[in-house]
């Protein structure tokens, strides 16, 4: 609507999914890292970085979205267990997204702590993580620190920052207008007439609602 990216850039593809899809919807901002577990670290264990993920996630203003690329292919081991996600929710993380795997999710579930991956994986491998806070690519997007991020059992978006106080008002003015055509659908009798009239009116309604945003970014 916003005529600000294509279409179909900013959402991450299918192998990227949500592991507790009843959990409400995640929002954050982006703390990035990569992460190995097919081999042993040179020095230190698996928690090592966890200290430094600590920190950044208590300096941030808004929760943080915790965002693994795992530099393994395939996958060797899981991600995250119960432990690194109770340490980032008890510094304020609002979920984490791995292009991994995971384990404990009944563990991690009960915390009621949102995670999306690549599947669940029982194996602890040499979990280590390397870099933090750089760009990184998941899910077929690349994702860069401080990017706002929204995850629910559809999948996974980022969200520019710039619209990003529009968006909650905007997506119920989409939602009226679509009830046009759900609320018509759901009458005893329908025709293809009134249908086509209940589209068309939905239609013109967010073919205006994208033309008044389109303007207000131009000023």
């Amino acid at each position: 609507l916003w005529d600000l990216r294509p279409r179909t850039a900013g959402y991450m593809n299918e192998t990227i999914q949500a592991c507790f899809p009843n959990f409400p919807p995640m929002v954050g901002l982006a703390t990035t890292a990569t992460f190995r577990s097919s081999a042993a670290p040179a020095a230190g264990d698996a928690y090592n970085s966890l200290s430094a993920q600590a920190e950044i996630l208590e300096k941030m203003d808004l929760p943080g979205v915790v965002v693994f690329q795992d530099l393994d292919t395939p996958t060797a081991a899981a991600t995250f267990g119960e432990v690194m996600c109770t340490t980032y929710q008890a510094f304020g993380a609002a979920g984490l997204i791995t292009s991994g795997t995971g384990r404990d999710l009944e563990q991690v579930e009960a915390i009621e702590f949102p995670v999306f991956t690549s599947g669940a994986q029982a194996a602890h491998g040499y979990c280590h993580i390397l870099d933090l806070d750089i760009p990184i690519t998941v899910g077929g997007i690349p994702v860069r620190p401080g990017q706002l991020i929204h995850g629910d059992c559809n999948g996974v978006t980022t969200i520019p920052l710039e619209i990003a106080s529009e968006v909650p008002e905007v997506c119920e003015e989409i939602a009226r207008a679509e009830k046009i055509v759900l609320d018509y659908l759901k009458q005893s009798q329908v025709t293809a007439a009134g249908f086509d009239a209940a589209r068309q009116e939905c239609g013109s309604i967010i073919s205006k609602l994208g033309a008044r945003l389109k303007a207000s970014r131009s000023k």
